[in-house]
C-alpha cells in the first residue's frame, strides 16, 4: 500500500481515479472515447494528469473507474503505467460489472465506489483519496493528507476560491474559522444563497484574496476518506459525492475543507477544452508542461523528432512525430503524427494528430479513389477548430465557424461553443468549405 510520511508517522493510502462519466458536454471528442481518454496539449491525455499527480505525490497504488466507451482508455493505461516488481505500485482498471447484487451501470460517482468496494476494501489502506479523471491542475496530495490528519478530520474536501460569476457552476462551501465545513450547496442559484455562501473578510485575509471581491470556496471533486467513515456514508442507495454524500456528511461526520489556489480547469466543455489547450501554447501558460519537479506522465511512442520544411511557426506547440511542409501555424497546438501540406494557414487550432502513419498500399488506394491522405491537404486554411484524431482534410478546404451558428450539427463537422470540430476519422473532400 502507497505510505505517506507525515508528522504522525507513515499513513497508507489508497487512489481512485473517476473515469466511468459520459462526457456527453464534450460531444463529439466523446464520441468514440471516454472523457479521461481525450487527447491534451498533443501528446497526452486528460487522465494523465490526475495519475501523474498521484504519482509525484508518492501514491503509487491506483485504481481507475471506468464505464463508457473505455476501450481506448484501457489501451492507453496499459501501454503507459508499467511500475517494477518491487514497487508494489499498479495502476489498476476496474471497469462496471454486472454481480449477483447489481447488474446496473454506475449511477454516479459514490454509486461507482460503492460497486467496487468488494474490491477496494481488498487493500490494506487507512485513507482512499477519490479523484476526478477529468480536471487539469497539478497538486501534491500530501498536503492535503497532512491537513487531514492534523484536524483529526474523517473526510476532507479540496476547494478552491472561485469569483460571483463562477459560482453557480459549482458546489459551494461555507466553513468556520477552523476550516470545518458547516454548509455545503450545489450550483446555487439565487443571489441571496449566494450571499450567505460569501468567504467572510477574515477567511478572504487568511488566503491573500481581494477584499473588495466576493469570493467562495468551490468543491474541486477531490475527497480524502477514512476507510471507516467511507463505509459507514456508503450504506445507502445514494448515488453522487457531490450531490448527496457530501452535503448528507456535514451533520453527521466531521467534515473540512482543504483550500488550494493554484491553477485548476475543469475540462467539462468544448471551450474549457480549447481554451486551456491554447493557453499551453502562450509564453507563460497558466499549466506548464515544463515543470520537470514534478512531471506529466504519459505513453512513451518512441517517436521520430518532427521535421519542419520552410513553414512560418508563431506561438505553437509541435508534437512528435509530425511533418510540416512550408506552411503557417499561429497559436495552435499540433498533435502527434500530424501531417501538413504546403500552404496551409492554421490559426487558433488544435490538431489533435494521428494513431498511425498511412502506409504506401494505403496512400496508393486512396489516391486511385479520390480519398484524401491523413492529415491536412495543401493550400487549405483552418481557423478555431479543433481537428480529431486520423481525419483526412482535403486540399484548399477553408474551415472556419466565422459566420455560423454557435452550435450546429453538420455533414462531417460539428460546432459546438463557436468551435468547428471534425470528427475521429472524419474525410472532408478537397474543396470543402466549412
Amino acid at each position: 500500500m502507497s505510505q505517506v510520511v507525515t508528522k504522525a508517522g507513515k499513513v497508507r493510502v489508497l487512489s481512485v481515479v473517476m473515469g466511468g462519466g459520459q462526457g456527453s458536454r464534450l460531444f463529439p471528442l466523446t464520441r468514440d472515447r471516454s472523457k479521461p481518454a481525450v487527447p491534451l496539449a498533443g501528446k497526452y491525455r486528460l487522465v494523465d494528469i490526475p495519475i501523474s499527480n498521484c504519482i509525484n505525490s508518492r501514491l503509487n497504488e491506483i485504481y481507475l473507474l471506468t464505464q463508457f466507451n473505455s476501450a481506448s482508455l484501457h489501451r492507453h493505461i496499459s501501454h503507459s503505467y508499467k511500475f517494477d516488481h518491487f514497487s508494489r505500485g499498479f495502476v489498476d482498471i476496474l471497469a462496471a460489472e454486472q454481480t449477483p447484487t447489481s447488474d446496473s451501470w454506475y449511477e454516479g460517482t459514490a454509486d461507482a465506489v460503492r460497486k467496487n468496494l468488494i474490491h477496494l476494501l481488498n487493500n490494506d489502506f487507512e485513507y482512499m483519496l477519490i479523484l476526478s479523471g477529468d480536471q487539469l491542475y497539478r497538486m501534491d496530495f500530501r498536503e492535503i493528507i497532512a491537513s487531514h490528519l492534523e484536524r483529526e478530520a474523517e473526510l476532507t474536501v479540496a476547494t478552491i476560491p472561485v469569483s460571483r460569476d463562477h459560482a453557480t457552476g459549482f458546489g459551494i462551501m461555507h466553513n468556520d474559522e477552523q476550516g470545518r465545513i458547516s454548509r455545503f450547496v450545489e450550483k446555487p442559484g439565487t443571489p441571496e444563497l449566494l450571499d450567505s455562501l460569501r468567504l467572510p473578510a477574515a477567511q478572504l485575509a487568511e488566503h491573500g484574496l481581494d477584499p473588495a471581491r466576493d469570493h467562495y470556496l468551490a468543491s474541486m471533486g477531490i475527497y480524502l476518506f477514512n476507510r471507516k467513515t467511507l463505509i459507514e456514508l456508503l450504506e445507502n442507495e445514494m448515488t453522487d459525492f457531490g450531490k448527496h454524500i457530501i452535503p448528507r456528511s456535514i451533520d453527521t461526520h466531521t467534515v473540512y475543507s482543504h483550500v488550494y489556489q493554484g491553477y485548476w480547469e475543469d475540462i467539462g466543455t468544448i471551450r474549457a477544452f480549447f481554451e486551456a489547450n491554447l493557453d499551453m501554447t502562450s509564453p507563460l501558460p497558466q499549466f506548464d508542461f515544463f515543470e520537470m519537479e514534478t512531471p506529466v506522465y504519459t505513453r512513451p511512442r518512441f517517436l521520430p523528432a518532427s521535421k519542419i520544411n520552410g513553414a512560418a511557426i508563431d506561438q505553437a506547440i509541435i508534437s512528435d512525430g509530425c511533418i510540416i511542409d512550408r506552411s503557417r501555424i499561429s497559436q495552435s497546438l499540433i498533435g502527434v503524427r500530424s501531417l501538413i501540406a504546403p500552404g496551409c494557414r492554421i490559426h487558433r487550432s488544435i490538431l489533435l494528430g494521428s494513431n498511425n502513419y498511412e502506409t504506401e498500399a494505403s496512400k496508393t488506394a486512396n489516391d486511385r479513389d479520390g480519398i484524401p491522405r491523413i492529415g491536412v491537404g495543401g493550400n487549405t486554411r483552418i481557423e478555431n477548430t479543433i481537428v480529431d484524431k486520423n481525419a483526412r482534410i482535403g486540399a484548399d478546404c477553408v474551415i472556419t465557424p466565422e459566420g455560423k451558428p454557435e452550435d450546429f450539427d453538420g455533414d462531417n463537422y460539428f460546432i459546438r461553443d463557436g468551435i468547428v470540430i471534425i470528427p475521429k476519422n472524419a474525410v472532408i473532400p478537397d474543396g470543402t468549405v466549412i
